[in-house]
């Protein structure tokens, strides 16, 4: 979801099952699960601009379905009660997932595929690059990385802006050379 949403680790560790509607692919991103006073907590996000909602691509949906069913099953099979938090990414016994062992586990992923160590907010990174690169507006790759101002969004991915040139000038170049002009 990292990668796909554009999610910061908090987020989506904090992520809870009221906050998803399977039916119609919604995301609401209300919450953040972080350490503090050494225990794991749900707290608001940074700012206003933080707390938004996301359409899911099928892909996120599908898994999701069957996460829930695989996370009830196991839940059952350990007689795990619900947690009030309703946490979507958990551990078997039903608690929070800490963000280091999740960073943790996603470098031994990397490394079990031979791909070079990145951060886990990388995977942010190149949701938002991806989307700029696929000629998404701006504005809503702000709103999808739930950045407070456009200028954020513009400043950390400026390095992309030029590749956006060169295809914006190769599509004039395509109109202007259409058989239909």
């Amino acid at each position: 979801m990292a990668l796909t949403m554009g999610l910061r680790q908090g987020e989506a560790l904090g992520l809870r099952w009221r906050d998803v509607d399977l039916r119609l692919g919604y995301l609401r991103i209300s919450k953040q699960l972080q350490r503090i006073d050494g225990r794991l907590q749900l707290i608001d996000l940074k700012t206003d601009r933080s707390r938004r909602t996301l359409v899911m691509p099928t892909s996120i949906v599908n898994g999701l379905r069957e996460h829930r069913a695989r996370q009830a099953e196991e839940h059952r099979g350990r007689g795990v009660t619900v947690q009030s938090e309703d946490l979507i990414f958990t551990h078997k016994d039903g608690g929070g997932l800490e963000g280091t062992t999740v960073t943790r586990h996603f470098h031994g992923h990397l490394d079990r595929a031979g791909l070079p160590q990145r951060r886990f907010h990388d995977l942010r990174h190149s949701c938002a690059i991806r989307l700029l690169v696929q000629g998404v507006s701006p504005r809503v790759v702000m709103e999808v990385l739930g950045h407070s101002e456009i200028g954020m969004t513009m400043t950390t991915y400026s390095h992309v802006i030029p590749e956006l040139r060169r295809d914006a000038a190769d599509r004039m170049e395509g109109l202007l050379n259409s058989p239909e002009l």
